[in-house]
């Protein structure tokens, strides 16, 4: 059928042609008409939905009355419409209408599972996934579903298989893999590439990429337009990064928007990052090509995406070329594999520069770290003691407050080796669900370690969570998906922090974040050097002691808590960007100088 091979192309608006014509020329509609033309309704309904023309999706699949869902596929399409809504529930029903006209429908049961999962319902998320598998075997979308679900719970029994299906895919280019869950995977620079460039391809197709053309004429004002796009803009973790950016930018160099296609929590935080924009533009209700076009006739030069692959993420904004620079920052640590994304900011650790090769966008290389950071958090107070809590009054605390997913088999069970090693030690947890705390209590059972000695913190606001992480003695990183704000916090908070590094860049962000501080002695380079550290750290009080006063004396001097330095570097770089699209130069790597240099 012409539409779906449109739909397949990317050529999304050709769609809506194509399936009008189809309308038009179809059989006069009539009582009966509503079991005639399904493909046609499937299409006319799943196009807009994919490029996020809500309304027009509506329409298609509710109006007129005759022309309600009444294939797997219309459904599934309104299963998609529901969740971009944030109606997950509704999405649920629309996939179970769905699997009862024909259960054998594999989307259908993804689809399920991935509402299941937005609900927080993980267990029956997992058994959806499993049939999807079950159905479609070599579906590449179905595999990453379970093996990542599967991940949250912590039910690791079947990881290595999966993994190494998925790495296998990814590397004969039989499908395209969700790039951010593959980051969790034992994978290379190479692959991740492979990864994002294969799904960019099928999810945000990018015909023109950098052959793009943008008058730089029509760019000549005075100040350079700086639009930060992202869903993130409410209580979250970027946001706690990011939140002391926005409002330091200096004025008279630079017009900072703000473009969120995010929920509005009512927080502080999102009343003080709306605040700290001298535009804050909602485009949650916008299409992809509605989004872009207002970004380009807000004159934004030079466009910042903060969420890359990640939950809610839109890189088919970026795909449409709305600014003549545009950079991926922050929300993923990895490339995105898009043509239309010219630079990726890092730090000469987190991207080493012969790592080059395995980035589709220029790297710029910022002092110290890339990451952003606020000079002063807060901490709530009176501080809680061990016992509010739940840990014991006495005994060496390791901790870890990572989500669920992060963690993997091989790093437990070095955990439990170090509570074997250290008489009386707990390991204190986040409690991410209830699937993962059951899940993670019994392969510390199995591996010879009381429960017990495993201690499960709720989430918490940030200013409660800083108050409660110096009770932990040594917070022990993951791998190979590094802490990222979890990390800052806990140094931030004067507690040290344990990482081994590896290739990649979620592996190497701590590493970062650690020389940042001046601790580099507690970076890692394998497994077994993360684990004698970590256990001779916990037998030496006297050792640990001098890191943590170290680390506290160095709060208010380390560069990764200075805001102000690395706003003021950061808009370098924006200028040398600006500088080389002016000149009609194409993108190139570049590096921003440190402090002080000239």
């Amino acid at each position: 059928m012409k539409a779906a091979r449109l739909r397949k192309a990317g050529r999304l608006p050709r769609v809506l042609q194509c399936c009008s014509d189809k309308l038009r020329s179809a059989v006069p509609l009539g009582p009966q008409a509503s079991m005639e033309g399904p493909d046609v309704l499937q299409h006319r309904g799943l196009s807009p939905v994919k490029m996020r023309q809500l309304e027009s999706a509506a329409a298609c699949f509710q109006k007129p009355p005759q022309f309600r869902p009444n294939s797997p596929g219309a459904l599934c399409g309104l299963g998609n419409l529901c969740e971009m809504k944030g109606a997950f529930t509704e999405a649920a029903a629309c996939y179970h209408k769905a699997i009862a006209l024909r259960s054998t429908y594999p989307p259908a049961h993804r689809g399920l599972g991935v509402a299941l999962l937005r609900q927080g319902r993980l267990a029956k998320a997992i058994a959806a996934l499993r049939t999807a598998v079950s159905l479609e075997p070599a579906s590449a979308e179905g595999l990453s579903l379970l093996q990542h679900s599967m991940r949250h719970a912590c039910a690791w029994d079947e990881l290595d298989g999966l993994s190494r299906r998925l790495i296998h895919i990814v590397r004969t280019a039989s499908g395209s893999v969700n790039p951010f869950a593959f980051l969790c995977l034992d994978s290379s620079p190479k692959e991740q590439l492979l990864c994002s460039r294969h799904w960019a391809a099928a999810k945000a197709p990018d015909p023109r990429g950098r052959t793009q053309k943008f008058d730089r004429r029509a760019y000549a004002q005075k100040h350079i337009t700086v639009g930060y796009l992202s869903a993130d803009f409410h209580e979250h973790a970027t946001m706690r990064l990011l939140s002391g950016l926005f409002c330091q930018h200096d004025r008279a160099r630079f017009r900072i928007l703000g473009y969120s296609f995010g929920p509005d929590d009512g927080s502080f935080t999102r009343k003080q990052v709306v605040r700290s924009f001298d535009r804050f533009i909602d485009i949650s209700n916008a299409s992809h090509e509605e989004a872009a076009l207002r970004i380009r006739k807000d004159g934004v030069g030079i466009l910042l995406d903060l969420k890359g692959y990640t939950a809610c993420a839109r890189p088919q904004i970026l795909a449409l070329r709305p600014a003549p620079i545009q950079v991926s920052y922050l929300g993923y640590p990895g490339t995105m594999g898009m043509p239309a994304i010219d630079y990726a900011f890092v730090d000469r650790y987190v991207v080493p520069p012969e790592h080059q090769s395995a980035f589709s966008e220029q790297l710029v290389y910022l002092p110290n770290s890339y990451q952003a950071n606020v000079t002063a958090r807060k901490a709530s107070s009176p501080r809680p003691s061990r016992r509010d809590c739940g840990l014991p009054e006495t005994g060496f605390v390791f901790c870890c407050f990572n989500a669920s997913y992060k963690l993997t088999p091989n790093v437990f069970d070095i955990w439990t080796r170090l509570l074997l090693g250290v008489e009386g030690s707990t390991l204190w947890l986040l409690h991410s669900n209830a699937l993962a705390t059951a899940n993670l209590k019994r392969e510390a059972n199995a591996r010879g370690i009381s429960s017990r000695r495993l201690v499960f913190a709720p989430e918490l606001p940030n200013p409660e969570h800083l108050a409660r992480l110096p009770l932990a003695d040594l917070y022990l990183d993951t791998f190979p998906y590094n802490s990222h704000t979890l990390a800052s916090d806990a140094l931030w908070a004067g507690c040290p922090l344990v990482t081994c590094s590896g290739q990649t860049f979620a592996s190497r962000v701590a590493g970062s974040l650690l020389h940042a501080v001046g601790l580099p002695e507690l970076v890692c380079s394998s497994l077994e050097e993360y684990e004698c550290l970590a256990l001779e750290l916990a037998r030496n009080p006297k050792r640990l002691h001098a890191i943590r006063r170290r680390r506290q004396n160095a709060r208010r001097s380390a560069p990764l808590f200075d805001s102000q330095r690395f706003t003021r570097k950061l808009e370098s770089a924006f200028e040398t960007m600006w500088d080389i699209f002016k000149k009609g130069e194409r993108p190139h790597s570049f590096h921003v100088p440190p402090a002080g240099s000239a």
